[in-house]
């Protein structure tokens, strides 16, 4: 089939690898337009983009989504499906194009965490498990009926970049599956079932704020969620630190936001136990583990 690819950060390259590799054919690619980045403000493309620069494929990057001359262009490829990943949200003229129609690879089991941050918030609130869902566009975001899903085992020691690199993966076989049911027309849909709908929103800075009032598992899971990027933080004596990797310690008895430190080792009260902080960055400094911290810096 031919196949136009939506997508623009690293998730999405293994999914549009994957279907370069196979029988079928990605006529283009959408992606975000380039953007001014460092101090040089020099002009850097997506890897998505860079993806099919250097594997020959068109590359489109539309600013409005509904432009009309965009929205030509995709009909004048004459595509089969469009496929999409980790991309914005497509206006209903845009997804109602191709004969096949369009579908999305979403970062949960749906209709659990709809929204821009799956992965995350999964993390956050400390599930066991999540997944990946294949699904069809529809006009209302992260609603339309599902092709295939897939579970994934969360890991105690996982963490956003962790998980984030699993699902990748494991997605990029999902898409190939869900291309090849669709040429044959040998799926069935699910219908998602609304009352066990959740939110996933966008992660804003005040998200990543830790209260240290809060209960032990519910901050350390808030550090996995949000590790690497764009991390929990906290702020003490008018410096905001970073916070990459915890863990809980049950032998402390610290109140909420109090600090104790040894030579090599930091821990901060919750309303319960206290987290370990393992790995840190201060503000204006690289990121650093504790011991590392304590040999310039203190928090005490």
């Amino acid at each position: 089939m031919k196949i136009v690819f939506f997508g623009t950060p690293e998730f999405a390259i293994l999914s549009l690898n994957i279907l370069h590799k196979s029988k079928h054919e990605i006529i283009a690619v959408v992606t975000a337009p380039d953007k001014p980045r460092g101090r040089g403000r020099s002009l850097s493309v997506t890897p998505v983009k860079q993806f099919a620069i250097d594997n020959n494929i068109k590359v489109l990057t539309p600013e409005k989504l509904k432009d009309p001359k965009f929205e030509q262009e995709l009909k004048e490829l004459n595509p089969d499906l469009f496929v999409v990943v980790a991309f914005r949200i497509l206006p209903e003229n845009i997804f109602t194009i191709p004969p096949k129609g369009s579908f999305n690879l979403h970062g949960s089991l749906l209709p659990k965490y709809r929204g821009a941050a799956p992965i995350q918030w999964a993390l956050i609130n400390g599930e066991k498990e999540t997944g990946l869902t294949t699904f069809f566009l529809k006009k209302k975001v992260d609603t339309g009926s599902i092709i295939l899903r897939k579970k994934i085992i969360i890991e105690d020691s996982d963490n956003l970049g962790t998980l984030h690199d699993k699902m990748s993966e494991l997605g990029s076989n999902l898409v190939l599956k869900t291309v090849n049911l669709i040429e044959t027309n040998s799926y069935e849909l699910l219908e998602q079932d609304e009352s066990l709908a959740t939110p996933a929103p966008k992660i804003k800075r005040e998200i990543c704020k830790i209260n240290w009032d809060k209960e032990v598992s519910k901050i350390h899971n808030l550090i996995r969620g949000l590790s690497p990027y764009p991390c929990a933080f906290f702020e003490h004596n008018g410096k905001t630190y970073k916070v990459y990797l915890s863990k809980i310690d049950e032998n402390q008895n610290l109140k909420p936001g109090e600090i104790k430190q040894t030579k090599t080792e930091i821990f901060i009260g919750t309303n319960t136990n206290a987290i370990q902080i393992l790995e840190l960055q201060p503000e204006g400094r690289k990121r650093m583990t504790t011991e590392d911290f304590l040999r310039g810096y203190s928090l005490v």
